[in-house]
């Protein structure tokens, strides 16, 4: 197989205006703490505190196109979110190959998105399969 037990990988994401936009417009998720600089204030934010989801986009894009083959699948994936990404925050991803099971062709790996400031913004675990 492909990977090996230990492989780290790393990508770099930015939260910019284009993304949060694009994920309004797509999702039509326009709850205040996402769209309301004052709301998101008096609930004890810096401000506007980007759509959670936009992480996981961001772990598609990176299975889907970073990884060294194309031939994966996602059999599945979770996320804690553990502190607030703002617009134009800039996240390096980490990931790192926890397990293989070559019996069903599968890779298990976790991962953490850490902000600027070296906080851990969101971590989880994800499996793929490897479909040849």
């Amino acid at each position: 197989m492909i990977f090996k037990v230990k492989d780290t990988f790393k990508e770099l994401f930015i939260v910019n205006k284009e993304t949060y936009e694009g994920f309004i417009h797509v999702f039509k998720d326009n709850n205040p703490l996402h769209t309301n600089q004052q709301f998101a204030i008096d609930k004890g934010f810096d401000g506007v505190v980007m759509h959670g989801n936009i992480l996981n986009g961001f772990l598609s894009y990176f299975i889907g196109e970073k990884l060294p083959t194309k031939d994966v699948i996602i059999h599945s994936q979770e996320i804690q979110f553990k502190n607030a990404v703002y617009l134009n925050d800039e996240l390096q991803f980490n990931a790192e190959v926890i397990g293989m099971y070559e019996s069903v062709k599968a890779v298990e790996f976790k991962y953490n998105f850490t902000n600027r400031n070296a906080q851990i913004v969101a971590k989880g675990k994800f499996q793929i399969g490897v479909i040849k």
